[in-house]
């Protein structure tokens, strides 16, 4: 079906394909919900009637002569002119709702996706046309433009529609359909002059749409046999692109010369170089036909494996080429053009896709004429995509393989809304891709992507887009911002329109069609629609009230409703609606009156609600009295704008329910006045505080405070040109003698006393900020020293002030005495009472409160006013340490402190971290680190006691040299130092290092220490510690019968028997079978680590005991061996496959059958152990065979490939020498000679002398390349040749190569001496053979056997000490032969 608007002259057409009944039965699989559609109303859009209306199967009877012009009677009524794809309203066939309203249908939605932005699409269905699709027998092939439909049949009929969805044209006949088969494409030019068809046998045909006449027919435009999957044209009426099922592409050039029409065709893309199945040229509305980008014509091609984007014009060029990477075979490739704007310039966007991920590309052309292209962000879907269609620039309608629609928007990637579309019945060309018509001569790769490509189904136009099913069209349009709220409240869901209608304010919706002008201009209009939806919801909210019920539930349905009102009035600034139209509503009702007046609430209190009107603040304040909800009153006035108050009514309100908040600000900012209420709260308060109760939380100092610091009580600030008047106003209310009214016994300077009561260090310092803000004049500093005068006497001469508010005091005094400026006097005597006030040692009580009162005022400055020895006497005499510590530090005496740390129960602990800091920081002089350093030596001992590890810490850092010193001081004291000693010597990281250097009496007590308090760490310590007295560290590890590490020392003396009898009794003695297998474990590697040093018959001393040991308790009968008899068995043989590698067979055998138990013919019980002995020969011997031969093999093919190597000539890469440069023929030195090596470098003998690259190695000189030794910092020829001397690392073949090399050497010096390049490839052959060596991988297979295959156990397991060449990180087989030498 073919869509086209002669006005606009916008060429997007679309292809629908009515094709195999497969598909039929897989859309009818997928329609398990039903859809709802709009169906176009005749009426609703005043489309005549026709007398007799044709039918498809009467213009297929037609016969080709026959002719009918084409009228076009109504162009606005499929017009899309006025249809801005941005943001005007859509007016068009599908504009609004229509159909029969009886038989309406939801849609099925997301409720996501319509509770943020309602119905965003409207799809409807094309009445006229579906009724004719329905009435016809046979398969249409729709094709949709503007203001015409197009529709290609089955039969070859191309069948066109006007506006009014009435049938205009039938082009083609039957007999054209027979020879030429089905419609498998359509498109329409600029100026819907013009119509192309393709066709499913291959042919394609051009017809002219004013008259209806066949122009072209076009049959070798590209190779026969293909069918015509795309044929579309661009924005050049005389240029057109074909892509046909064999996957090649062709540019169509039509030209008219002498009258006769031609068409050109030019290959563009080969389907051998991969199929193309999908093309799209970029087509430009009017107002964007001079862009530049223009002139060259681009034409997106999509294949199987990747993108290309070509220019035809002026020149045939490809731009760009993207893969797609790996993704499903039979995904669809999708492709789609669209201006767009990006950083203010408009440009077209490619958006392409194959799956799930969706690509956008932004074409840009520069200045010079080049087109660059820019990767945007990727859109991840979580479906696979079958079509991809822009709306508009911003929007997106993506349809996936479950045909399931999503709206998209492209620049915040959010899903709109989703619709099925299943009942809409889709069609498919899956036939056109097979080319079933031609034979089915396509690839499977395209056969499988033609499964699910509806390309020719679904096309765009103006902002809409059509769908082709199997018996209807539908076509699918934004709807307007309006609709989309209409939308919702049809569905009475006025809460989700509000905030519809809200975004659209905002501006931050999405999809957004129907709005225009200026943004005041479109405020403005969506303002006034939300007012009318807001007193609808007003109407509604009251009309909807439950009559009946308890209250709660009426309050509950109020309290749901009503605050969304209050939110959009406020949020529109409409206070006028909310308090006149909205509250006369609300106040109809009494509940619904009391919610609205309780949701102001949060409002005035956040600030957001400032004035209200005369009568609602009046209803507010009785609401809150008669509901007893005072303290909610009180907040509310105090935020609310002094002129919507009546203030007598407040006024007398407030005092009569003790809202003293509210009272203080009437006065202070309806009346300016801030005395007047502090005397009325004073004579409130005066009753509690002459009682002795507790001011906390009394208004009255509060309101003080906020004054002298410049601020408005409860908030805000006072205005600044009433600040100074205030402040002087609250120093003369303070500085009175008594108060209004006051009693005859009252104390003088009431309310000053009252503000210290109430929080001195807080009305202190508020004072001093005051200081700060007064000018240097006679009246400031009058005031000030009027202030301090009466605070002295106040506090200082009362005894119902505690320490820290005396404190507070002078501290404030302290700080102003030591300003510059200074103008206050204060008798220093008072300094000195208070001192001993503070330091008083009869009183105990508050004595850090003191102490840090006391620290503040020194702090401050009060120093100055001190005595300093005096000072420090008291400190002491006090116990203040921490007076003393700062005295201390300003006469940098820092060895004191330590004392003050010491003594201070409180911060003993910090003593550590104190003396670490002055040794370690930098700052302190070496006078005054020393002094410390001595200080902590002399105190160690009660840092010992004080905390053990982090004394070890300490000495460990600073004092490691100190240690034998200390060790030595604490020994002969008598004390038990055993905990601190032992963290002294072992610290956190493991044993101190420099405890390997001191005397053998320490480390023995250290030992003896370890084994006391750690006896787990005993045995690892003693392998570290190298030097110590055997003997004695015996005798220790003995007393506390720690049997494994007596068995290492014994091991370590040299008495092996001994070691081994330790182990046998603890073996013994064991109970548990783990402790068991744990200690013969050990017992196994003693043995096996002191078997190569022993002689036979020391060995069987120790094997053939240990084998007795496992044995014996095999022999005991009874019941309660039996569960252990299978554990002891596979002991057993642990042992004996760990004593075969020392002991001989027939030794073993014959001790075992020696035995009184088994010599009795009782084989049966040891006829395992004999039988994997025998297969653990038969296993050694047959590998000792394989090994053998593999040896001599590897041995003749190495001295094989060693003679082909240092028989080789040489070709020298110049012809002078490498370090002298000079050519080897000029030089006539007689005992000069020519060296050439086998990397091709050459060299004079002289020279490589001189760098010392000749070596003479018995009676021969022996030769290394100076470039290549240096460059690869190798070693010398000679330091290889020790290496394979000693046989370290090395093969038995590399063994025996060298010896055979060093034996021709020998018997080459009578005859000519190998030559040195010959020497370089032997080292360099065996550098690339070195490896473990054959025989070292025998001795440890023969320590273990792989048991699995004979029965036998796996190898022991050893100690640390037991190094195992199968566990190096660097051990590699090499499997293959060792590489040939270079040339």
């Amino acid at each position: 079906m073919l869509w086209k608007n002669t006005e606009e002259n916008v060429s997007q057409s679309f292809c629908f394909t009515h094709w195999g009944e497969g598909w039929k039965a897989k859309r009818a699989a997928w329609a398990h919900s039903a859809l709802s559609v709009t169906q176009i109303d005749d009426k609703e859009f005043d489309i005549p009637q026709v007398d007799t209306p044709p039918t498809l199967e009467s213009i297929l009877n037609e016969t080709d002569d026959e002719e009918e012009s084409f009228i076009l009677e109504d162009p606005f009524l499929l017009n899309v002119d006025n249809t801005d794809t941005h943001s005007y309203d859509t007016s068009s066939v599908a504009s609004s709702d229509s159909g029969d309203r009886t038989h309406l249908k939801r849609k099925k939605k997301l409720p996501d996706s319509l509770s943020l932005h309602g119905s965003v699409i409207r799809l409807s269905l094309l009445k006229g046309i579906s009724a004719q699709i329905v009435s016809a027998a046979v398969s249409l092939f729709p094709h949709a433009a503007s203001n015409l439909i197009a529709v290609g049949t089955s039969h070859g009929l191309a069948l066109v529609f006007d506006q009014n969805q009435a049938l205009r044209l039938c082009l083609g006949s039957t007999a054209i359909g027979a020879q030429y088969g089905a419609i498998s494409a359509l498109s329409i030019n600029n100026d819907c002059s013009r119509l192309l068809c393709g066709f499913a046998k291959g042919q394609i045909t051009m017809w002219d749409l004013a008259s209806g006449k066949l122009l072209r027919s076009i049959t070798d435009a590209h190779p026969p046999g293909t069918a015509i999957l795309h044929i579309k044209f661009t924005d050049d009426p005389t240029l057109a692109i074909c892509n046909d099922s064999g996957g090649s592409v062709f540019e169509l050039s039509f030209k008219r010369v002498m009258g006769v029409r031609t068409c050109e065709s030019r290959c563009l893309f080969s389907g051998s170089k991969g199929e193309v199945c999908c093309i799209e040229p970029l087509h430009a509305k009017v107002e964007l036909r001079d862009h530049p980008i223009t002139q060259y014509s681009l034409l997106a091609m999509a294949s199987l494996t990747k993108i290309l984007v070509i220019g035809l014009k002026p020149s045939l060029k490809v731009w760009m080429t993207f893969p797609y990477g790996r993704m499903d075979p039979s995904s669809v490739p999708l492709l789609a053009w669209h201006f767009v704007a990006v950083q203010s310039s408009v440009n077209p966007m490619l958006a392409f896709c194959r799956g799930d991920v969706v690509h956008f590309l932004l074409v840009k052309r520069d200045d010079s004429g080049a087109i660059h292209v820019t990767k945007q962000k990727q859109l991840h879907l979580h479906y696979d995509l079958i079509n991809f269609t822009w709306i508009n620039s911003r929007t997106a309608v993506l349809l996936d393989s479950v045909e399931k629609l999503h709206v998209i928007d492209r620049q915040t990637q959010e899903e709109l809304e989703t619709i099925e579309i299943s009942e809409v019945q889709l069609v498919y060309n899956s036939s056109h891709f097979k080319s079933l018509a031609t034979g089915g001569n396509v690839s499977e790769a395209l056969a499988l992507v033609g499964e699910k490509a509806c390309y020719q189904s679904i096309s765009s136009c103006g902002g809409q887009i059509f769908y082709l099913g199997t018996k209807s069209v539908h076509v699918m349009t934004l709807r307007s911002w309006r609709e989309r709220v209409d939308h919702l409240l049809k569905q009475e869901r006025l809460t989700d329109a509000l905030a519809l209608a809200w975004s659209f304010y905002e501006g931050k919706a999405k999809a957004v069609v129907g709005l225009t002008g200026d943004t005041s201009k479109r405020k403005a209009v969506i303002a006034d629609r939300m007012v009318e939806i807001l007193l609808h919801y007003a109407d509604r909210t009251l009309k909807k009230c439950p009559d009946q019920g308890k209250i709660q539930v009426m309050e509950q349905h109020f309290q749901d409703m009503v605050p969304v009102i209050v939110d959009y009035c406020l949020l529109l600034q409409r206070t006028d609606l909310l308090f006149n139209q909205i509250y006369d509503k609300m106040s109809e009702n009494s509940v619904a009156k009391g919610v609205f007046l309780e949701c102001l609430e949060p409002y005035i209190l956040s600030d957001k609600l400032m004035g209200i009107t005369a009568q609602v603040m009046k209803d507010l304040l009785l609401h809150f009295q008669d509901k007893n909800r005072l303290e909610n009153m009180e907040a509310c006035i105090v935020h609310m704008d002094i002129t919507s108050l009546d203030i007598q009514q407040v006024v007398l309100l407030c005092w009569e329910n003790h809202l003293y908040d509210a009272m203080i600000y009437v006065y202070n900012s309806g009346m300016n006045d801030f005395i007047s209420p502090m005397e009325k709260l004073y004579k409130v308060i005066a009753p509690p505080l002459n009682a002795g109760k507790s001011l906390s939380g009394m208004s009255f100092s509060l309101v003080l405070i906020c004054c002298l610091a410049g601020r408005a009580y409860p908030l805000g600030d006072i205005p600044e040109d009433l600040v100074p008047l205030v402040k002087n106003q609250v120093f003369e209310f303070l500085i009175r003698l008594h108060s209004t009214e006051g009693s005859v016994d009252e104390e003088v300077y009431p309310y000053i006393r009252t503000l210290l009561h109430f929080d001195t260090r807080e009305f202190l310092n508020v004072l001093a900020l005051t200081f700060e803000d007064f000018k240097n004049d006679k009246q400031a500093v009058e005031y000030q020293q009027r202030i301090v005068d009466i605070l002295l006497k106040v506090m200082v001469e009362n005894s119902d002030f505690t320490p820290s508010q005396v404190g507070c005091l002078f501290t404030f005094l302290a700080r102003q005495l030591a300003k510059p400026n200074n103008t206050l006097f204060v008798n220093r005597t008072l300094f000195d009472q208070v001192l001993e006030f503070l330091c008083s040692p009869d009183d105990d009580s508050r004595h850090s409160e003191r102490q840090q009162v006391l620290l503040e005022l020194l702090q401050a400055g009060g120093i100055v006013q001190f005595e300093e020895n005096r000072l420090i006497q008291m400190a002491e005499k006090a116990e203040f340490y921490q007076i003393c510590e700062f005295m201390y530090e300003r006469e940098l005496r820092y060895d004191k402190i330590i004392d003050c740390y010491l003594r201070d129960p409180v911060r003993k602990e910090e003593v550590f971290n104190y003396i670490h800091n002055i040794l370690s920081m930098p700052g302190y002089s070496a006078e005054e680190k020393q002094s410390v350093w001595q200080k902590a030596l002399d105190h160690m001992e009660e840092l010992l006691l004080l905390s053990p590890c982090k004394a070890a810490d300490l000495v460990a850092i600073h004092f490691s040299e100190q240690i034998e010193r200390i060790i030595t001081n604490l020994q002969p004291s008598g004390l038990e130092f055993d905990m601190g000693l032992l963290c002294l010597l072992y610290s956190r990281e493991g044993i101190n290092q420099d405890l390997i250097h001191l005397p053998p009496y320490v480390t023995e007590q250290f030992i003896e220490l370890l084994c006391r308090y750690r006896p787990e760490q005993v045995l690892e310590t003693l392998k570290v510690l190298e030097y110590c007295r055997l003997e004695e560290a015996i005798q220790i590890t003995q007393k506390h019968q720690l049997h494994e590490a007596s068995s290492y020392l014994l091991e370590k003396k040299g008495d092996i028997h001994g070691a081994f009898l330790v182990m046998l009794e603890v073996c013994g003695s064991a109970e548990l079978l783990e402790d068991i297998e744990d200690t013969l474990m050990k017992t196994i590697a003693l043995c096996q680590r002191n078997s190569h040093n022993l002689n036979q018959q020391q060995r069987e001393a120790l094997w053939f005991p240990l084998l007795e040991a496992m044995m014996s308790p095999q022999k005991l009968s009874g019941s309660s061996q039996n569960q252990y008899s299978e554990p002891l068995k596979s002991l057993t043989m642990q042992v004996l496959n760990n004593m075969a590698s020392f002991i001989a067979l027939p030794s073993i055998l014959q001790r075992i059958l020696q035995d009184p138990v088994y010599g009795k013919g009782k084989l049966g019980e040891i006829q395992g152990l004999v039988l994997g002995m025998l297969d653990t020969f038969n296993y050694e011997q047959t590998l000792l065979e394989t090994t053998t031969n593999l040896l001599n093999h590897d041995l003749h093919w190495s001295l094989c490939n060693l003679r082909a190597s240092v028989t080789r000539g040489l070709t020298p890469k110049q012809d002078y020498c490498c370090i002298c440069l000079q050519q080897y023929k000029r030089r006539q030195e007689t005992a000069d000679e020519i060296i050439v090596f086998s990397c091709g470098h050459l060299y004079h003998s002289l020279c490589l002398l001189s760098k010392e690259c000749g070596l003479v190695t018995a009676g021969v000189m022996r030769w290394t390349c100076y470039k290549c030794n240096s460059s690869n910092k190798g070693g010398k020829l000679s330091e290889n040749l020790s290496e394979l001397k000693k046989g370290t690392g090395t093969s038995l073949a590399q063994v025996r190569i060298y010896e055979m090399v060093s034996f021709q050497v020998r018997l080459d010096k009578m005859k000519s001496p190998l030559d040195p390049q010959q020497i370089q490839a032997f080292d360099q052959l065996c550098q690339l053979n070195r490896g473990t060596s054959r025989l070292a991988l025998l001795t440890e297979l023969s320590r273990g056997h792989g048991g699995e295959k004979h029965g036998l156990l796996s190898a022991s397991h050893g100690d640390t000490a037991t190094s195992s060449v199968f566990q190096n990180e660097t051990f590699q087989l090499h499997l293959a032969p060792p590489p040939l030498a270079q040339d």
